[in-house]
């Protein structure tokens, strides 16, 4: 039988804590997390985008500035060229030094680099 009173009651209700933000709450903060990371990007590629174009104008400025200099170098390479073979043929009877061996008077820029 039933001890007086009745018998003591179930207690079959869970106690558990709040288990963290809800689903709109996680949703609006990776969304905001998202559109930031967007923001970020965007203004690293206008960086991006506006040091190359920095890069590619001083490149185009340097241009005459490096074709001077090769042609210098040429020119002073074409004069030593010259003064050695002046050395070297001065024995030889009709020779003329830096005329070309092909007759052609046509002046062109040398494939052949002499160091």
């Amino acid at each position: 039988m039933p001890p007086p009173g009745g018998f003591e009651s179930v207690k079959y209700k869970r106690n558990l804590p709040l288990r963290g933000p809800g689903a709109y709450a996680i949703l609006g903060g990776v969304t905001a997390i998202c559109a930031y990371g967007f923001y970020r990007l965007g203004k690293g590629n206008l960086e991006r985008r506006e040091l190359e174009r920095e890069k590619v104008w001083s490149r185009i400025h340097l241009v005459p500035l490096l074709t001077a200099e090769g042609d210098r170098d040429m020119y002073r390479r074409q004069q030593a060229a010259l003064a050695r073979e002046k050395a070297i043929m001065k024995d030889v009877p009709g020779w003329e030094a830096g005329t070309s061996v092909y007759n052609n008077p046509k002046y062109h820029t040398p494939e052949i680099v002499v160091l």
